[in-house]
């Protein structure tokens, strides 16, 4: 059986001004995930996906991993191509990443694509393991692979098509992630949107839509269609300040918005029972490790400490879904809240940490959940500036709320003082979720990875032989020593940061 996973960086494809027949075509002939979630960065994403524990059963609970960092997913975990290769299977990566180390072992965490054809996370790859500033359509310089691209991608996937009978293949595209470039030839079509950032972006949109199309095509022709097995997934919300668009869900990408959180999925397979229709069913990112271990014949039930659920029956047939909630998050490094911050609740949870979860159809947040207005699409690049404020919701400040998200999927009613048995019940679950918590590993920036450091180039800079927690260790006094003299500069950062807000 052929396994090919397609994820793109960022939210995509909600949008009828935007052509992509391909995705329309292979979603129509599948099962779309109405109730597919993901995590609202990218980091958090991926490491769920490949791992099938909650980010806080990983340690990266906060934030992304940044490029100079020492961090990675912890070595004692058994990722899904791991798995998938004790199961037989030959496992590939094409793309973006996000989760590996600095070691030459794991590859490192850089700004460029590089090939580790020893890496302990995909196999044999052909990865960019950080948005980058740089063209990601003509290349970069000092000497890096030239043409790195959503086309170079595409073309990878077709090559690793051929070289083995059961194949993993893990397709996970730049775009539509920052910096928005695409070929003049994909923009084209849509110069009659005003703005700009719109066009890129749907210009962005259409060559995914192509490079899926070529992977396709590349299954058919070698005989792997018919037993194959293609999903599609976001990693994160849309970024409405770059052309993306959640509307008319509420927040964007980085918040725990439904807008944050809610992906765009679907499973297209000649192996699907229960086909061309629209599944409701609760899907998380971390169910996509036990659900595809189960298709390659693994026992699901010896793995221990999975916070997924096996899906191929929901999926296909249509039954009921195992997964009855979600974990969005629970980060203690997050600004807390400023308002109700102490255990005021019932003595269960301190409502100013940052932290959402979803229980059958009710989700509550807490902490300070991200930017949390409803934000129209932006088709004119001349809307005044009164256009951010059309939805701009204000209320009493706050820091919990409570949804019914299957009767308010757009979370414009809060009803966390009509029902407070419901929130008793889901901070209790809060609690009970951090208790099983790892410590967070968000090291400080490595200066040993400059590039300047390393002939120009970003690379692996650590030996496999390091003593890592004796590095994070020293790393973390030195900052609580550097905290007594930075007061000013954390104060005007918090205050750039609210006026900014403010502004938008």
């Amino acid at each position: 059986m052929s396994v090919t996973i397609l994820q793109i960086a960022g939210q995509m494809w909600s949008s009828r001004d935007i052509h992509t027949p391909t995705l329309d075509k292979l979603a129509a002939e599948g099962v779309k995930l109405e109730n597919c979630y993901i995590q609202p960065i990218c980091t958090p994403s991926r490491s769920q996906f490949i791992t099938g524990r909650y980010q806080i059963h990983t340690g990266l609970q906060h934030s992304i991993i940044r490029s100079r960092q020492p961090s990675c997913l912890p070595f004692d975990l058994r990722t899904l191509p791991q798995r998938l290769q004790e199961a037989g299977y030959a496992t590939h990566m094409v793309g973006k990443n996000g989760t590996w180390a600095s070691t030459s072992t794991f590859a490192c965490r850089p700004a460029v694509w590089i090939i580790t054809p020893t890496s302990r996370a995909t196999g044999r790859e052909f990865a960019c393991t950080t948005s980058t500033r740089v063209s990601v359509w003509h290349g970069v310089r000092e000497g890096v692979i030239p043409h790195i691209c959503t086309h170079k991608e595409s073309e990878k996937s077709l090559l690793l098509t051929i070289l083995h009978p059961s194949l993993f293949s893990f397709s996970s595209f730049q775009a539509v992630h920052t910096p928005l470039q695409s070929p003049r030839e994909y923009v084209y079509p849509y110069r009659q949107i005003g703005n700009v950032f719109r066009q890129k972006y749907a210009g962005m949109v259409s060559a995914v839509d192509q490079a899926v199309r070529n992977v396709t095509y590349a299954l058919r022709k070698y005989g792997y269609y018919k037993n194959s097995v293609i999903i599609f997934s976001t990693d994160n919300g849309g970024q409405p300040l770059f052309g993306g668009s959640n509307w008319p869900l509420r927040g964007r990408k980085g918040t725990y918005w439904e807008g944050g959180v809610r992906g765009i999925g679907f499973v297209h397979s000649p192996l699907l029972r229960r086909r061309k229709r629209v599944s409701q069913a609760l899907v998380h990112i971390t169910d996509w490790y036990p659900t595809l271990v189960g298709l390659a014949g693994g026992n699901v039930s010896r793995m221990d400490g999975l916070d997924g659920y096996d899906m191929w029956e929901t999926i296909s047939n249509g039954k009921e879904s195992p997964c009855l909630e979600i974990l969005h998050n629970i980060d203690p490094l997050y600004n807390p809240a400023w308002h109700r911050s102490l255990k005021n609740r019932y003595g269960i949870w301190n409502t100013a940490i940052q932290a959402a979860v979803r229980v059958g159809d009710w989700k509550l947040l807490n902490g300070n959940p991200g930017y949390g207005e409803w934000i129209p699409p932006q088709m004119l690049g001349n809307f005044p500036k009164s256009w951010w404020n059309l939805e701009r919701h204000t209320e009493a400040k706050k820091s919990l709320w409570l949804f019914n998200v299957a009767d308010d999927p757009y979370e414009r009613y809060d009803l966390a003082e009509r029902r407070p048995d419901v929130v008793k019940q889901l901070l209790a679950r809060l609690a009970f979720y951090n208790r099983t918590a790892v410590p967070v590993r968000y090291p400080l920036e490595d200066p040993r990875a400059d590039p300047r450091r390393n002939g120009g180039a970003w690379g692996p800079w650590e030996g496999d032989d390091e003593n890592w927690e004796a590095f994070y260790l020293r790393k973390r006094k030195v900052k609580k020593q550097k905290r007594k003299f930075c007061k000013m500069k954390s104060f005007f950062r918090r205050l750039n940061i609210r006026m900014m807000s403010n502004r938008i």
